[in-house]
């Protein structure tokens, strides 16, 4: 019986425990620090480690002392210090890139770099310390045009600016108020792309690929596609956008790419590749960005509809021996996040959280409430069946994402939606529109 580690707080590792929890050859799985939800999921058990020494000697210790067969990283940011390798010079199974490989994401410049020595389809772009000149060249490409941080931001490190006047604002916010502080000191401006946008996920060993379903997230706060860049506020899979002509694309013109450059480096990349893709009216991918991690919240609805066990696929990576294809649902997926007050700007923490569903419900196959910025609070409550439990409380930005697995995007949207309008807690804000590039194309057809 194998023990299992979890390293992350969100939706993302609330659904990576889930799935594996639910394999048969597993024991434990503990969750590092975990929040309220893999708490009270069976089998797992959320860890407190002490593990700020940049060593990551508190998560080779806990491994080393439980006997942990395998290390699982959701975040970004244990993966760009260098977790993975840490694990490994322990003699410890861990499923991520290195830290080499994490530079994907954790600099958007070298991203771009690595994107233009390879050939990779991405936009025209330039990188600045100097707001002066970062605002001059803004005056020469016009708006609308794409101001990231060079570093992590939490997924918010983004802004698309519609007008130069908003450029030059997000200049003045990264460059000159550091806004987001060290991942900010350094700004890549580049070419406002036109399309769809898609998130094509993949597992790697270093060799063989195996893509995951296909995924589509909402990034801005409102609906409409409106509003500031967040985390993202939800996601569904599969994304009609992607056919299998732009699947094959993507794999020989991105994927592929990537795993040949990073092992010709000596630097074999293992673990998920996010790729977030803009595809054009051609049905021509091009890389907005990558990230060295399974997607949060695509992570979500593409693990509802997972047929295959998410273990063995982990091993298997691990042995260098990934299969080509997984076992997927044909059914579609669709997960709602319901964000704190104040989000993306600000989070709220405290405020208690009412209509949750039980885990155990009937419909919990079809329905899941994946938590991300939850905890407990000191109090307790009884529900209706007499039974005391602690108080479930917000602890961040996204708080919940609501999933649902259905016959179409729309039935998934719907049933997302009942159990995301029954649950409430002060400042709570959704969007109630998730889908609806699927939801468009469905009713075209109908």
């Amino acid at each position: 019986m194998m023990n299992i580690l979890v390293i992350g707080s969100g939706g993302r590792e609330h659904a990576l425990a889930w799935q594996c929890a639910k394999d048969d050859t597993v024991k434990n799985v503990y969750i590092a620090p975990g929040n309220a939800g893999t708490a009270l999921e069976p089998k797992c058990q959320n860890v407190i480690l002490n593990d700020t020494d940049g060593e990551h000697s508190g998560v080779i210790e806990f491994c080393q002392a439980n006997a942990i067969d395998m290390v699982i990283v959701g975040p970004e940011a244990p993966l760009v210090s260098g977790i993975v390798d840490a694990c490994r010079d322990a003699g410890i199974k861990a499923w991520g890139p290195t830290a080499y490989c994490a530079q994907l994401e954790g600099s958007k410049t070298f991203a771009k770099e690595f994107m233009a020595q390879n050939n990779i389809p991405t936009a025209a772009y330039q990188g600045f310390t100097d707001a002066a000149a970062a605002k001059a060249y803004i005056d020469e490409q016009g708006a609308p045009i794409v101001i990231k941080a060079d570093g992590l931001a939490a997924g918010k490190g983004v802004i698309v600016a519609e007008t130069i006047e908003q450029a030059y604002e997000a200049i003045d916010d990264m460059l000159a108020g550091n806004k987001f502080g060290d991942a900010g000191s350094r700004v890549v401006i580049e070419q406002f792309l036109q399309g769809e946008e898609a998130s094509f996920i993949c597992m790697i060993d270093g060799d063989n690929i195996l893509p995951m379903a296909t995924s589509q997230d909402h990034k801005r706060a409102y609906e409409g596609d409106t509003g500031p860049n967040t985390g993202g506020m939800g996601a569904y899979s599969p994304a009609p956008v992607v056919t299998q002509a732009v699947h094959d694309k993507v794999m020989a013109k991105v994927i592929q790419p990537v795993v040949d450059a990073m092992k010709a480096a000596g630097h074999p990349y293992t673990g998920f590749l996010y790729a977030g893709l803009m595809i054009d009216k051609s049905g021509d991918p091009y890389v907005i960005e990558f990230n060295c991690r399974f997607g949060d919240p695509e992570t979500q609805p593409i693990l509802m509809r997972l047929q295959s066990s998410m273990v063995d696929l982990v091993a298997q990576g691990l042995a260098g021996q990934l299969p080509s294809a997984a076992k997927w649902d044909a059914r579609p997926a669709l997960g709602i996040v319901i964000a704190s007050k104040g989000y993306p700007e600000s989070s709220s923490k405290g405020d208690v959280i009412a209509g949750l569903p039980k885990l155990d419900t009937d419909n919990a196959n079809l329905v899941k409430v994946f938590h991300a910025g939850t905890a407990f609070s000191d109090a307790e409550v009884q529900d209706q069946n007499a039974n005391h439990q602690k108080e479930v409380v917000t602890n961040g930005g996204r708080v919940l994402c609501v999933t649902a697995l259905a016959d179409s995007i729309s039935d998934a949207q719907q049933a997302a939606l009942a159990v995301t309008g029954a649950i409430s807690f002060d400042g709570a804000q959704y969007r109630r529109d998730i889908g609806h590039h699927a939801i468009a194309r469905e009713n075209s057809r109908s």
